[in-house]
């Protein structure tokens, strides 16, 4: 893999993330026109935030993809969680194949971290590990409780129970697919409630920065 006129690195490490990144989470089934008022929201509460500190996300549809276009229209860099399994990259789900296929476009590193994309529980522990090292979460959340489908109420939960300042992220108008237009939450509030080895892919010619263990 190479970007510009470099070859991407590869480093082995103990996966860790970055105590000066800010990570996002949230629904990934937003309707069309939502995912652009996320995005542009997003982008808002970024200009509000330490200038110059990366953004951290897992790949997927969704939020993801709003929060990695937001990061570029802002001028910040992004960094990708891809999952591995047997030490190979892992094949995501038909869904988000497109939405990662833009995230890695438009990422400055990719890290890949040891879980199973197919499996809702390994998903929500590698958002676990990836916001227990942040210094800040961006939550698109509408105030619903977890579901079967989805787990960003308890990971807003996980985030304050490890002292990460959580930021509430609902425009208006904002709706997900196959649901009717939920009520605004509460800015701000909402439920309270280690590791594998992984390779980084660094999306730059020199080295990545210092990294804080995620938990």
């Amino acid at each position: 893999m190479a970007r510009g006129n470099g070859t991407v690195p590869y480093r082995r490490f103990d996966w860790e993330v970055s105590g000066e990144m800010i990570a996002a989470v949230g629904y990934a089934d937003l309707a069309p026109g939502t995912l652009t008022l996320v995005e542009a929201e997003l982008r808002a509460r970024l200009e509000w935030t330490v200038a110059g500190v990366p953004g951290l996300v897992r790949a997927g549809a969704g939020v993801p993809l709003a929060f990695g276009r937001a990061l570029r229209a802002a001028g910040r860099q992004l960094v990708v969680v891809t999952p591995t399994q047997g030490m190979v990259p892992a094949l995501l789900p038909g869904r988000d194949r497109v939405a990662t296929g833009e995230l890695l476009a438009l990422a400055w590193q990719v890290r890949l971290l040891a879980y199973d994309p197919a499996d809702r529980d390994a998903c929500v522990a590698a958002d676990e590990r990836m916001i227990a090292g942040a210094r800040q979460l961006l939550a698109v959340w509408d105030g619903s409780p977890s579901d079967g489908r989805d787990a960003t109420a308890h990971l807003v939960a996980y985030a304050r129970a490890h002292g990460v300042p959580v930021e509430i992220v609902w425009p208006r108008g904002a709706v997900r697919e196959g649901m009717s237009i939920a009520p605004q939450p509460e800015r701000g509030r909402g439920p309270r409630g280690g590791g594998p080895s992984s390779t980084t892919v660094d999306r730059r010619s020199t080295p990545s920065t210092s990294e804080a263990r995620s938990l």
